[in-house]
């Protein structure tokens, strides 16, 4: 049942949202008939059509609290439901409508820190106080923003649908940026559920847009990073890829992303998740760091800073170049970087130079980067991991 739940929650929220034109109703009466099926199914067992049955009983709690309440009367009018004619025996199939609550749920309207939220409250079914531990915020906090947004889906007229064709190129990366925000997240902060949600999302917007390559890039790098998960803690602290036990890989799963890979470069041109996940294929298929193919993982690199300009894509580039030509070549291209305002406050960047620099034997000038970057970390594993390779840095002295 809990499974079901699962799978259908988003499908049932999206068909009735759609149908009423009213988020708030909509989850109100989703859960009602979830809270009906918990009754009548462990007595009668699940239907052979749970997400009709589960339809069918939503609709008809949402024309039941229209009918009482006068300040729907308008709108029951208009929609000329009558719980009459919903069918007693054999539900209908229940269309998916989630592509619709993707688009919605990531609309530009909204503020940008919402999105992700009402993807997790709406597609994911997740409750506020779970949406807000995914985001490291008071459950307060996280009501307001999912209430303010349901508010500018109303205000605003935000129409349950997805976008024409010709919108879909502007539209899309929207969804898609709030999809891998979700899953950074819940990866950065070795969140696996929130990082699972974020691909089992994915998925199912793949299942719907099979055309569409970015979203095909999309979770093959999802899949193809979160493959190092076990391998990227140990003894409570974060261990890069030079540092991992490869062997810990997901190897179903790096396989999975490979195939993923060769799809969302094929026919057209590459998009940056594409590349991106390329440019991941190259660390999982190698055996170690030293046998990492570097001058590709550049030229994917420079690939990627020309479809998406980005300080952030150039210190990683800078990074690449480092392994490929050595350390003094990658500090020359993360020294132009200092000034970047886009990167102030940014840890990697300094947590970068202090890595090369260590390298370079500038040992007093490492720790002097280190101990920049421990201060604009944000998190305590990141601290942890920046505090052991500081201590780990030959004598300075």
């Amino acid at each position: 049942m809990e499974a079901v739940f699962r799978e259908e929650h988003g499908r049932l929220l999206a068909a009735l949202a759609r149908r009423f034109g009213d988020l708030d109703l909509a989850e109100e009466v989703a859960s009602e008939a979830i809270e009906a099926a918990l009754v009548r199914w462990p007595l009668d067992g699940v239907p052979p059509n749970p997400g009709g049955w589960l339809m069918t009983t939503a609709r008809r709690k949402a024309v039941d609290r229209l009918r009482r309440d006068q300040a729907y009367a308008a709108k029951l009018a208009i929609l000329q439901i009558d719980a009459a004619r919903l069918p007693e025996a054999s539900p209908p199939e229940l269309p998916d409508e989630r592509l619709q609550l993707f688009f919605t749920c990531a609309h530009p309207a909204l503020a940008a820190e919402d999105r992700g939220a009402l993807t997790l409250r709406c597609l994911a079914g997740l409750s506020t106080p779970e949406v807000a531990r995914a985001f490291l915020v008071p459950t307060a906090t996280m009501a307001k923003r999912i209430v303010r947004a349901k508010q500018k889906i109303r205000e605003a007229r935000i129409p349950f649908r997805v976008p024409d064709p010709q919108e879909l190129p502007t539209r899309l990366p929207g969804v898609l940026q709030v999809l891998n925000s979700i899953f950074t997240e819940g990866y950065a902060a070795q969140r696996d559920d929130l990082a699972a949600e974020a691909i089992r999302l994915t998925r199912i917007l793949r299942r719907l847009l099979p055309a569409e390559r970015e979203v095909t890039g999309l979770l093959a790098l999802m899949l193809l990073t979160h493959a190092r998960r076990d391998a990227r803690f140990r003894d409570g602290e974060i261990r890069l890829l030079d540092e991992q036990d490869r062997a810990r890989w997901d190897r179903p799963m790096i396989e999975e992303g490979l195939t993923l890979v060769v799809a969302a470069l094929t026919d057209g041109a590459p998009g940056p998740f594409g590349v991106q996940a390329a440019i991941a294929a190259l660390h999982d298929e190698a055996a170690d760091v030293t046998t990492t193919d570097w001058p590709q993982v550049v030229a994917l690199y420079d690939v990627l800073l020309a479809l998406t300009p980005s300080p952030v894509v150039a210190l990683n580039r800078a990074a690449a170049v480092a392994m490929r030509d050595g350390p003094a070549a990658g500090l020359a291209l993360l020294d132009e970087l200092t000034e970047e305002p886009r990167l102030r406050g940014y840890h990697p960047l300094p947590a970068a130079r202090a890595d090369l620099l260590a390298r370079l034997g500038r040992t007093a000038e490492a720790a002097t980067a280190y101990q920049e970057a421990i201060a604009l970390a944000g998190t305590d594993p990141e601290r942890s991991l920046l505090r052991r390779r500081l201590r780990d840095l030959p004598n300075r002295s």
